[in-house]
């Protein structure tokens, strides 16, 4: 049954449910939500400024991530370089990276449960952000050889973006409800991209700048640079929440009649769909790892191959951000199988040309599984259900990434071409199970 999708809208004293069974509704976009033929025009007149405030609210969602990631990205840039001159050997460093990433992705499982529970998604989102920001400046004050106070502290930034990570996409779901859910994912990816791309440039031109000083007070100072985003990122937070107190009043209210959320047959193909992708996609450690063992192009001019495939994966985000809105997973699929090929590229090729090519597809991957893979989620988990939703979808990709991560860094020691032949058949055998979960019925796009 139909039922109106602007409740919060329709002034004191007009029936919001009561005549919804009797009088003609107005069919939604969707064809999940209407609006009874009462309510029509004075919804009509005020949908639109509902709509201009979602878009600002993911634009200003948008500008956080940007400064959070312009933080941890640039940390990012040059984390194994500090541990390395804070006295911790190879080993180590490779241990507590996969440690923190396993530890950062697992949590989510638990973190979406419980904002799901206590729906106070300012809240955790904002203590997340100041756990995962405050760890990276923190690591300007480690002393030389203090390499494991610096990795207890990069565990704890992995465990803050655990924190956040359900709670923000689930607040960002709820206005993407209005823009247009690869639109918004979109949107929130490009902008967090430029900061990925910022932060590692800026960090760049102050080692170049104190070039011939010593290198770990150059780390430190880079690290306490670093403050300066993640204070604006907390800053622009507390902003967001005091104009945006309530951002799931952004989507109509959930079904009552509607059972329960379950895993049902569509959520656990496409999560399985998810993990085959995540399984075959390369971390980008080993493709700079890849770049300076064959001399492609210059030690010195590795950290820009990252930078530009940041900036493709920005626009990919957009590009297929808003093919998603109009085509639904059949863009995701084909976003699979343009990324399919891009190990082939990089590490069975010896040319620039095809070095490039294939970090620019690798960035078209990234770029999708930042964006219209958090739309799908949407589109297929309730409100209510959403951050439990996300937790699942997080913590399945983060494993499984980990995983096949460590698979592939050991065929590379033993056959760059089984590397090749691994990663791109786990992203094709993604394709045809997301468009089974596609035809399972539990998305809600046609």
């Amino acid at each position: 049954m139909l039922f109106c999708a602007f409740p919060h809208l329709i002034p004191t004293g007009y029936p919001k449910y009561t005549h919804a069974e009797t009088l003609p509704m107005v069919r939604g976009q969707n064809n999940h939500y209407g609006t009874c033929g009462l309510c029509y025009n004075v919804c009509m007149k005020n949908s639109n400024n509902l709509k201009k405030s979602a878009f600002a609210f993911v634009a200003l969602m948008g500008v956080v991530s940007l400064f959070s990631d312009m933080t941890h990205e640039g940390a990012s840039s040059i984390i194994g370089a500090y541990l390395s001159l804070a006295g911790a050997s190879a080993a180590a460093i490779g241990f507590i990276s996969g440690l923190g990433e396993c530890i950062g992705y697992s949590l989510r499982l638990l973190t979406g449960y419980l904002t799901d529970r206590s729906k106070h998604y300012w809240e955790i989102t904002i203590a997340g952000y100041i756990i995962d920001c405050a760890a990276i400046v923190a690591l300007a004050l480690v002393p030389q050889n203090g390499w494991i106070w610096a990795c207890i502290l990069i565990v704890i930034q992995r465990m803050g973006k655990a924190i956040k990570k359900p709670a923000k996409d689930t607040l960002i779901s709820f206005a993407a409800s209005q823009t247009g859910t690869g639109k918004s994912f979109a949107i929130q990816e490009f902008l967090d991209q430029i900061g990925a791309f910022l932060g590692p440039v800026i960090l760049f031109f102050v080692l170049y700048i104190k070039k011939g000083g010593d290198l770990y007070s150059s780390y430190v100072l880079c690290f306490a640079i670093l403050g300066i985003p993640a204070m604006i990122t907390i800053a622009l937070l507390f902003t967001a929440k005091r104009h945006y107190p309530e951002p799931e009043n952004f989507e109509p209210p959930a079904d009552e009649s509607a059972p329960a959320f379950r895993m049902n047959r569509s959520f656990i193909l496409y999560i399985v769909a998810i993990s085959f992708f995540a399984a075959g996609f390369v971390d980008f450690s080993l493709v700079t790892m890849h770049t300076i063992k064959t001399a492609l192009i210059p030690a010195d001019t590795v950290s820009l191959i990252y930078a530009g495939a940041m900036a493709v994966d920005a626009f990919a985000a957009l590009f297929f951000g808003w093919l998603y809105d109009k085509y639904g997973i059949r863009v995701l699929m084909l976003s699979a199988l343009m990324s399919a090929p891009a190990a082939f590229f990089i590490f069975y090729l010896t040319a620039k040309w095809a070095l490039f090519l294939g970090v620019a597809l690798w960035g078209v991957g990234m770029g999708a599984q930042e964006s219209i893979l958090k739309a799908a989620v949407t589109e297929i988990v309730p409100k209510q259900n959403r951050s439990s939703g996300f937790g699942i979808f997080q913590t399945a990709f983060g494993i499984c990434w980990f995983l096949g991560s460590w698979l592939l860094g050991i065929l590379y020691d033993f056959s760059p071409l089984g590397l090749v032949i691994f990663s791109a058949v786990m992203q094709l055998i993604a394709v045809p199970i997301f468009w089974l979960s596609y035809k399972g019925g539990g998305f809600r796009k046609a």
